[in-house]
């Protein structure tokens, strides 16, 4: 159907059966009243919203690979500190930037998704998220409890379960944090997007240091409006310096992202805690 204002000269898809009343969707849609995701063409580029003021996610039809969020590209610095990941586990599909880049550029890695909403599910096809394999499943599973039972230990584990208000309100159980942590292999590191209104965020940010103490790095992502903390159950022996440096220019000819940028970012934010 034609993109209601504010989406301009573009076309939207909703989860609804054929024959539903688009002028009723329209109005929804316009009152802010509709209550599944959906999503926006404009251009070359797809957008997943969960209301007409939000953008969960963006996608370049011609390349759905690429990572058109700043803070999609910050959360993949966790290769600098982590660069061949076994065990991958993200907490919130959203249109799939992060699981499609892992899949295409770290084939050694066994990756699973989790996804509350089987609204955003059932868009997976629109983002040509891939299919299920061997080494990529994506589960419809209520992220707090999942991470509350016993399992092997993740290399990486990518918080990024964020709803129309930020980040998503389950997060706030208190046992939330320490079971990532006890979740994390030896040297393995949570990468966690923290967003929403700065109440809010200095409260996650408080709770991850409550238990990860000085065992975290921070990394803005000013254009998002976010804050991208990885924390560890044991800081890297690389986390400064020029050794850094040189790893950071080696994963950028590798995968294409601004690592030296993000590595001297990453060292400020070591030297100046949050």
């Amino acid at each position: 159907m034609a993109s209601p204002a504010p989406l301009e000269r573009g076309r939207v898809r909703l989860l609804e059966p054929e024959g539903s009343s688009r002028t009723l969707l329209r109005r929804r849609l316009t009152a802010r009243t509709y209550d599944k995701p959906f999503v926006a063409d404009s251009g070359p580029l797809r957008y997943l919203h969960f209301g007409l003021d939000n953008v969960q996610s963006v996608m370049r039809r011609d390349e759905p690979a690429e990572l058109c969020l700043g803070y999609t590209r910050r959360m993949m610095s966790f290769l600098l500190f982590e660069a061949q990941p076994r065990r991958i586990l993200m907490l919130g599909l959203g249109g799939g930037s992060l699981p499609k880049f892992c899949y295409r550029h770290l084939p050694r890695a066994r990756i699973r998704v989790l996804e509350i909403d089987p609204h955003v599910i059932a868009l997976r096809d629109e983002f040509q998220i891939p299919a299920d394999d061997r080494r990529f499943t994506v589960v419809r599973s209520d992220c707090v409890r999942y991470i509350a039972r016993r399992s092997v230990g993740q290399d990486v584990i990518l918080l990024d379960a964020c709803d129309s208000h930020g980040m998503a309100r389950a997060l706030e159980a208190p046992d939330v944090y320490p079971n990532l942590r006890r979740r994390l292999s030896a040297q393995g590191v949570l990468v966690i997007n923290v967003c929403g209104d700065p109440i809010a965020m200095a409260s996650h940010l408080a709770r991850i240091r409550g238990v990860f103490g000085e065992q975290l790095m921070s990394l803005p992502a000013r254009e998002d409006g976010n804050m991208i903390v990885f924390a560890f159950r044991h800081l890297p022996e690389i986390v400064t310096g020029a050794r850094l440096d040189r790893h950071a220019r080696v994963l950028e000819g590798r995968f294409g992202l601004a690592f030296p940028r993000y590595a001297r970012q990453l060292e400020r934010g070591a030297t100046h805690r949050y």
